[in-house]
């Protein structure tokens, strides 16, 4: 969400690469919680959290606007940014990303599969995946008229499951055009050049035409 952001505003950016179960002594200086992700502004500013630096982002670098510039459009960006960074973070992201990933890397976890987790994930990914496309269905992006942070937080959760191959594209037919458009991106390519160690992509994954 960040590098995408970041990418948006035509920032230049060095990405450090960091493992989120095992945080480096200078992960540590910045973060003492050692949570993912940091920024580390050119200013000599540092601070943690998607959402803090987004908003930090937004005040200190305002060439290109990514909340909307009515309040009402302000507002609707921000809720589907914690429609996305809470709500489905929980039903969904988190329980497929335990299960798919962090149950093969991290040492310190319960590696005994849960399918029933998994199952009803995908269910609430559905109900999640009905509601993005009435949205699309209404709307040139998520939260109104503009591309904005509600698009690129939806993105950056979308873009890991979709990597995972988890996605019934084919059900959701307004999604995947939207989905497919953030894919088109200049700011998002890039991220679709990542690859997880051992996990590789869905087929489609990177392929704007999907």
């Amino acid at each position: 969400m960040i590098r995408f952001t970041l990418s948006e505003k035509k920032l230049d950016f060095e990405t450090v690469y960091e493992n989120p179960w095992d945080p480096s002594e200078e992960l540590l200086e910045y973060n003492l919680f050692g949570t993912l992700p940091v920024l580390i502004d050119i200013s000599g500013t540092s601070l943690f959290g998607s959402n803090a630096i987004c908003e930090y982002l937004e005040e200190a670098y305002t060439d290109v606007n990514l909340t909307g510039l009515e309040m009402s459009d302000r507002a609707e960006t921000r809720k589907l940014v914690d429609w996305f960074e809470f709500i489905f973070h929980m039903d969904v992201y988190r329980p497929i990303i335990t299960e798919k990933i962090l149950k093969r890397f991290v040492k310190n976890i319960d590696r005994t599969s849960d399918p029933a987790s998994i199952r009803l994930a995908n269910n609430k990914l559905t109900m999640h995946l009905e509601y993005l496309s009435w949205l699309i269905d209404r709307r040139n992006w998520l939260a109104g008229r503009n591309f904005s942070l509600a698009d690129i937080c939806a993105a950056s959760f979308i873009s890991v499951l979709d990597y995972l191959g988890v996605i019934p594209w084919s059900k959701f037919e307004c999604a995947k055009g939207w989905y497919a458009k953030i894919k088109s991106r200049p700011g998002f390519r890039n991220i679709l050049k990542d690859n997880l160690p051992q996990i590789p992509p869905s087929q489609d994954y990177s392929n704007p035409d999907f």
